[in-house]
């Protein structure tokens, strides 16, 4: 028996010792570049222990970029996923917009290029764990924040709180949200890893002190499992925690001491800089901002250094399509360019930058694995001058397309009757009434953003923040008083999210007394709208010299298969251009951008119907060119 015995205590030592070794081996093992597609254990999920993440148990750092999937075209997912993994990356943060996703109360859209369930599937199915980032408040330069208009119908609404007309909304969104998210989870199965609550509270200066909670409840309560995090800029870092979540900063500089400064604020936590800033966003009238790429990747490096992982915030910008792009309001209003490139590590239309392969190679090191090779870019076409060949000025489409809302008082956007009774989001509206005679016509600072103001058909000037005040020409007789107003986008950031309605937001007054009894006309400029526009009568060819507002309209015309193009619209003023029913956004020459982007999977064979809604002055052509212009550059400081 002894003999036995022996042998038998030897094979259990060898075992031991075999589990030991694998132990460590496994400790040493690159988790970081685990794919969700190949990890079948699922117990666990990411977790913090001792100032580090570990997966399944085992040590993991998040290389993580930001991509959002309502800002790419769906057909180029899966392109800029390749490139993720291409330059080292193993995690996709996204926010949801939840203002795309339930435009009308109630009414929910996760289909086309708002189907989440496909988003979450491509970044698992190409080796990408995810970070969602669900808000409801979202930022990320988008109108408002990324909250329904609608909202905004309630008077008393106080967006970010516990209010209860704020809570019931945000509970009905993430009733029908999370039913899309939970499965996606990692200990279902899926890539999702983490889920953020909310988005950078502890620099909203309105705070409710029950609103995280609430968040991070709702979140729970509706089976949110993963690993919970928070996110804050080092000055709203010790104010936007909540209990059970970890908290992540974000910023473009590593000032001395900052990430100490988290480590004070949570200790014993692992860090994470979940947004850092690859480069930033534009303003109309203002200059192109680039980052240096050098003094980036240097960055990038020396956060890794101290054991930090990060999110590249932006890895690729993409596109504020439509009329999604959202604004400051600091010292002054400065609505957001249509272009969200942000300089990032892809461009616009996806194409490399030399910060995407600086830092393939810094990724390359610090993983000590070979990367995937870089996909090829896709080539980029000019198809040169397309003539705007027929026009139909606004004042004869109203009666023919649009039928005006009466009322005796000024209405602004969110609450007019439209829309099953949720009001206008976006676009424009025209402000119609008759005066006897001329005089002084002042705003009150009523005027959001910017009106154009005639007199029948006669431009006679502009109000907007600056300017508030107008002459208007004497005349005989009743004339009729029209405002063209423009919702240039909500603010996304800061103090004023509650005051975003747009357009007449009380009265205007004529020799100080008040205006009333108006048409009022809504230019949502929907896909409805637009069909409606094409089939109208009147449209004419367009003369040598026009001044708008007026649509134009053309065609291009592709023999190959379609590729990406970027449409140059010098000569024209400020509007908006559609292709085949699909809104490109605006444009404006005061720049900084000169170029709209246009994906190829928006264009076809054959002839390409191009809409433009001009505002002033129309040129007669526009150019399809094969490199972007986005204005004179001006460094980051």
């Amino acid at each position: 028996m002894w003999p036995c015995g022996g042998r038998r205590q030897r094979r259990l030592g060898g075992v031991a010792l075999l589990l030991v070794v694998l132990w460590l081996l496994l400790r040493r093992f690159n988790w970081s570049e685990l794919n969700p597609l190949r990890l079948w254990g699922r117990n666990h999920g990411l977790q913090t222990e001792n100032s580090e993440f570990l997966l399944e148990g085992m040590p993991f750092r998040i290389l993580g970029g930001s991509m959002h999937y309502f800002r790419v075209p769906r057909e180029y997912w899966e392109d800029r996923m390749l490139k993720m993994r291409a330059c080292g990356l193993n995690t996709l943060t996204t926010y949801v917009p939840w203002n795309l996703h339930e435009k009308e109360r109630g009414k929910f859209d996760f289909s086309k290029n708002l189907d989440l369930r496909a988003f979450l599937s491509l970044a698992a199915k190409n080796g990408l764990w995810v970070i969602l980032r669900p808000g409801p408040y979202i930022c990320s330069e988008w109108d408002l924040g990324g909250l329904p208009s609608w909202l905004l119908q309630d008077p008393e609404m106080k967006l970010r709180t516990t209010y209860k007309g704020f809570t019931e909304a945000v509970d009905a969104y993430f009733d029908r949200l999370m039913r899309v998210v939970v499965p996606f989870q990692y200990k279902k199965g899926g890539p999702i890893i983490a889920v953020q609550v909310e988005n950078e509270y502890g620099s909203f200066p309105k705070k409710d002190p029950n609103y995280m909670n609430y968040v991070k409840m709702a979140l729970l309560n509706r089976g949110i499992v993963e690993l919970l995090m928070t996110s804050d800029n080092k000055n709203g870092l010790s104010f936007g925690l909540v209990k059970g979540a970890l908290a992540t900063v974000n910023f473009q500089k590593l000032e001395p001491g900052l990430l100490k400064h988290l480590d004070a604020v949570q200790k014993d936590q692992p860090k994470m800089v979940m947004e850092y800033w690859t480069g930033w966003f534009d303003n109309w009238g203002g200059p192109h901002y680039v980052f240096d790429a050098d003094e980036m990747v240097n960055t990038v490096e020396s956060i890794l250094k101290t054991g930090a992982s990060i999110n590249l915030y932006m890895f690729h910008g993409g596109t504020n399509f439509g009329f999604m792009s959202g604004a400051l309001e600091a010292d002054e209003y400065k609505s957001d360019v249509t272009s969200y490139d942000y300089d990032a590590v892809l461009t616009e239309a996806g194409d490399y930058t030399s910060k995407f392969f600086k830092l393939r190679q810094l990724f390359s090191m610090v993983i000590g694995q070979p990367l995937p090779l870089p996909p090829m870019i896709e080539s980029k076409a000019s198809y040169g001058a397309i003539l705007l060949h027929q026009y139909i000025s606004l004042w004869d489409v109203l009666p023919a397309v649009l039928q005006p809302i009466k009322s005796e008082f000024p209405v602004n956007m969110e609450n007019l009757p439209l829309n099953d009774s949720i009001g206008q989001p976006y676009g424009y509206v025209l402000y119609e009434t008759v005066i006897f005679g001329g005089g002084h016509l002042h705003s009150r600072d009523h005027v959001r953003d910017r009106a154009q103001v005639f007199v029948n058909t006669v431009y006679v000037g502009e109000l907007d923040y600056n300017s508030v005040e107008l002459s208007i020409p004497e005349g005989q007789g009743f004339r009729q008083l029209r405002l063209l107003v423009e919702n240039r986008g909500r603010v996304n950031y800061g103090p004023a999210l509650n005051e975003q309605r747009k357009g007449l937001i009380g009265d205007i007054f004529l020799n100080k007394t008040p205006l009333r009894n108006f048409k009022i006309y809504s230019l949502e400029m929907k896909p409805t709208f637009m069909k409606s526009l094409q089939q109208a009568s009147g449209w004419s060819s367009v003369p040598d010299y026009f001044v708008g507002p007026a649509f134009f309209r053309g065609r291009l015309w592709i023999e190959q298969q379609p590729q990406d193009t970027f449409l140059k619209l010098q000569g024209w003023e400020k509007g908006v251009v559609f292709v085949n029913g699909q809104n490109l956004g605006r444009y404006w020459k005061i720049g900084p951008q000169e170029t709209l982007y246009l994906p190829a999977p928006w264009l076809r064979r054959g002839g390409n119907e191009i809409v433009i809604f001009e505002e002033r002055t129309a040129g007669r052509i526009i150019q399809s060119v094969d490199i972007p212009y986005l204005g004179r550059t001006q460094y980051v400081d």
